[in-house]
């Protein structure tokens, strides 16, 4: 029996959406970027999700933003390399 590989994985819940951050993301980078957009008003703040892609989200005062961390199973894909984009599982997130 071999043991399986896992890594963790980041799930940010932005008003009615939800984005599972690629690998390498900073979360408290993030979280700092996302507080000082709520602060300062209406302000686009930038991410990579599953799938090594781009996502920009506008954030104000108003939105709710929850972060959700996991174990999952590995997946050497997952490494935030927009150059390298894949599809799978998490395709129309």
């Amino acid at each position: 029996m071999s043991d399986m590989q896992t890594m963790v994985r980041t799930e940010v819940g932005i008003d009615d959406r939800s984005y599972y951050l690629a690998q390498g993301q900073d979360v408290e980078a993030l979280k700092r970027r996302i507080e000082e957009a709520a602060r300062s008003g209406p302000v686009f703040v930038d991410f990579t999700v599953v799938g090594n892609r781009s996502v920009s989200v506008l954030v104000s005062s108003a939105s709710r933003i929850v972060f959700t961390i996991e174990t999952v199973q590995y997946d050497p894909r997952d490494n935030g390399d927009e150059e390298a984009p894949y599809g799978g599982l998490f395709d129309g997130l």
